[in-house]
């Protein structure tokens, strides 16, 4: 099967919002093994739509659209899909009804363009939307398939994972499965040249993904049955980790900062953070991790030294490695922590090219060496990588 995506919006064409609908769906399409040959990016006219829309009906199988199903002039993929099969959009009153409810649950008085959200036409069928007033559009003629949905990510991926990726899953036929392994710390050039061999299976398959948590493998199996693809995964899973077993964190749906909580709660041990340079990047990510309560004590944020000074920080001889070990030492007393974390660095440009060198120091019941690190790219963004870095360090130093 051949598809292709096509994301719509004026508002993606001047740059004003980041289309990850194309990044969700086509990463989702390659864990269900449906080939995605095109995409495109169309602005709010009708013309120009069609046009996109009648060039995917030629050369693909299977068209998923995203955006244009609101209730304004502007949202015109409704009209523009019935235009290609020929058929006229008739208001249904099941959608009707549920639209109606909607808004009546919610307080709000309906407006009469939102009729337009319940329109149907003979070959489509709608696709529920519990998280909006947009129902979404399968739309099957001459053994092709359109799928419309809704632009927001928030509508477009519940409705994706509940209603047509299984869909799409049950006309398959065959059995796919997918498991992830999330590694950090090895370059991605490196991973990828010592996985070669590997990353040249047709099945499983195995892909890597750069995020901002370290790097992703993906392996994806297919097969008739669940057990023969899960004999697949496990196989080239082990392969994996023979090779990079090391650096891999975690899998699935594991996030690191969950992951590393858990180790502290398991050990009796609680975590405070202190900052300088990155911004309170690391503090956020732990206050937002599941159970934090139980493991992260706090922390704080210094921008310069005469805030160091006013916290009562003395560091030595001055070296930055100095200062993130005293930054340690300081929060974790302050805050009865049994475990300290001090982060601390400087930007500069070398050959036209913004650097960041980062000094990141654990103080608790085992010594450790501040370990320094150099990162290429703006201080925005990096931070993240930087703070994902110490979770990292963390959780090895809790291994």
């Amino acid at each position: 099967m051949k598809a292709e995506i096509i994301s719509t919006g004026t508002e993606l064409l001047l740059g004003n919002i980041a289309d990850t609908n194309t990044c969700y769906l086509a990463e989702q399409l390659a864990l269900l093994g449906i080939d995605l040959f095109f995409t495109a990016t169309v602005g709010d006219n009708f013309e120009r739509l069609s046009g996109a829309l009648k060039l995917a009906w030629q050369r693909s199988d299977l068209i998923l659209m995203t955006g244009g199903l609101g209730p304004t002039q502007g949202d015109i993929t409704r009209e523009v899909i019935a235009g290609l099969l020929g058929e006229k959009m008739e208001v249904d009153l099941g959608l009707k009804a549920t639209i109606e409810k909607f808004f009546k649950e919610r307080g709000i008085d309906m407006t009469p363009n939102n009729l337009k959200q319940a329109a149907l036409i003979p070959s489509a069928q709608a696709i529920p939307n519990p998280r909006g007033t947009a129902p979404g559009w399968w739309a099957e003629k001459d053994g092709k398939i359109i799928i419309a949905m809704p632009g927001p990510p928030a509508e477009m991926q519940p409705m994706w994972q509940n209603h047509v990726a299984p869909a799409l899953q049950r006309r398959s036929g065959a059995i796919i499965i997918s498991r992830a392994l999330k590694t950090f710390g090895m370059p991605e050039g490196t991973m990828d040249d010592q996985l070669a061999v590997l990353l040249k299976s047709p099945n499983p398959t195995l892909a890597s993904y750069a995020k901002s948590d370290g790097i992703h493998l993906r392996i994806t199996a297919k097969a008739d049955s669940l057990e023969e693809a899960r004999s697949l995964i496990s196989c080239h899973e082990n392969d994996v980790r023979k090779i990079v077993g090391d650096y891999i964190w975690g899998v699935d749906d594991d996030v690191l900062e969950a992951v590393v909580g858990k180790m502290l709660i398991a050990k009796g041990l609680t975590l405070a953070v202190a900052e300088s340079f990155t911004g309170g990047s690391l503090i956020q990510i732990l206050a937002r991790a599941p159970e934090s309560g139980r493991f992260f004590k706090g922390g704080f944020f210094t921008a310069t030294d005469e805030a160091k000074l006013t916290l009562g920080l003395v560091w030595g001889a001055g070296s930055k490695a100095n200062i993130a070990s005293a930054m340690a030492s300081l929060v974790r007393d302050r805050m009865s922590a049994g475990i300290g974390i001090g982060i601390e660095g400087y930007a500069e440009t070398v050959d036209d090219v913004p650097m960041a060198k980062v000094y990141i120091a654990i103080v608790g019941p085992k010594p450790m060496l501040p370990l320094v690190r150099n990162y290429s790219g703006r201080l925005t963004q990096v931070v993240g990588r930087i703070a994902y870095q110490a979770l990292f360090e963390l959780r090895k130093y809790l291994a």
